[in-house]
């Protein structure tokens, strides 16, 4: 599958994938601040999320796969690949199929164990929104406020809302398939073999996507890992302290 990605800067490819519901333009600011430190930094919609295709086929082999495709249309090499969340699972199933293509390996608050569907509220506020019925974001907004209290979460779906060309308004992800396959994007990384890619794990303090309980398991798979912990920082590290993740990903980098 051809992916939707954008591009900032010149030098050493550097890869970044957003986690569920989100998309490239979640990443503008930081990309441009990486590109600035002499990276080639492409911020990639993976598969029925953002301005990528939809498909029916929704699980992390094939996120993996679409990536591999991106990577040897643009003729890259010596990647470093940052994935957040659910782009963290699919950046860890690339780097154990295409390890000979990274240079480096970053993983935003995910660990490659299974997590049970825990997005039952949001999706159920999503599926709740009817656009035959609403045509303005103040009424989505008000609809899925009945399923979703915190307001963050609220704007970072509702930023996914465009107008189709036939005047209506709809979700850029793929929502019925996304509902369908939910299962999908909790699914354990499965390998029988580890990865020695250089890998940084970021953790936010406030969140419980990886324990201390995962760190086996992380060291099993990724012998060359290293964990880092941002202080008073959620499940969104980077949006919720940029500062701090961008010094973590450079220090790491360089």
């Amino acid at each position: 599958m051809k992916l939707f990605y954008r591009k900032f800067g010149q030098g050493q490819p550097f890869i970044i994938l957003h986690g569920l519901f989100g998309q490239s333009d979640n990443w503008n600011t930081l990309a441009k601040q990486f590109s600035e430190q002499g990276l080639e930094v492409y911020t990639v919609d993976q598969r029925n999320h953002g301005l990528s295709p939809h498909s029916s086929t929704w699980d992390y082999p094939a996120m993996s796969a679409d990536l591999a495709e991106l990577i040897a249309d643009n003729g890259l090499r010596n990647c470093i690949l940052l994935g957040h969340s659910m782009g963290g699972k699919t950046a860890m199933q690339f780097a154990l199929e295409h390890p000979e293509l990274l240079d480096k390996l970053i993983i935003a608050d995910m660990a490659p164990r299974y997590y049970p569907p825990h997005h039952q509220s949001v999706l159920l506020g999503l599926e709740a929104v009817d656009f035959k019925q609403i045509k303005t974001r103040k009424e989505a907004e008000a609809i899925l406020s009945q399923h979703i209290d915190d307001f963050g979460t609220k704007q970072f779906l509702l930023k996914n809302i465009f107008w189709k060309e036939d005047g209506e308004m709809d979700w850029r992800f793929n929502l019925k398939v996304i509902t369908e396959e939910i299962e999908n994007v909790g699914r354990a990384i499965q390998t029988d073999h580890s990865c020695d890619v250089p890998t940084l794990f970021i953790r936010g303090e406030k969140s419980e996507y990886v324990l201390e309980t995962d760190l086996l398991i992380i060291r099993e798979i990724f012998p060359r890992s290293y964990i880092e912990t941002i202080a008073d920082a959620g499940h969104w590290i980077h949006a919720e302290k940029p500062a701090a993740f961008f010094k973590v990903v450079m220090d790491f980098i360089k």
